[in-house]
């Protein structure tokens, strides 16, 4: 059984009005991952990833460039000890 990690990532840079959440939902669902993503206020967008290591660790990589619109900046990730609790993955704000 592959191991499961979660990992919170911000993403900075032309991220808003590029349809970076829909890309994101639908990149995390193609890699069985669960989780969520939203819009800051300041601009970036932060996500949440649930599921095996190595579909996690793609998913972060994948973020680095995000759709064909967006102009990713940086991508800060926080590793989380504890599994959320969360089921499917979904666009939350």
């Amino acid at each position: 059984m592959t191991r499961e990690i979660a990992r919170q990532a911000r993403v900075m840079g032309r991220v808003q009005g590029v349809a970076f959440r829909v890309w994101t939902q639908a990149a995390a669902r193609r890699q069985g991952l669960r989780g969520w993503v939203h819009n800051n206020d300041d601009g970036s967008v932060t996500t949440l990833l649930v599921g095996a290591e190595d579909a996690v660790k793609a998913m972060l990589l994948a973020l680095r460039d995000g759709p064909g619109a967006a102009a990713v900046r940086d991508v800060l990730v926080e590793e989380l000890e504890d599994l959320p609790d969360v089921e499917g993955f979904e666009i939350t704000g």
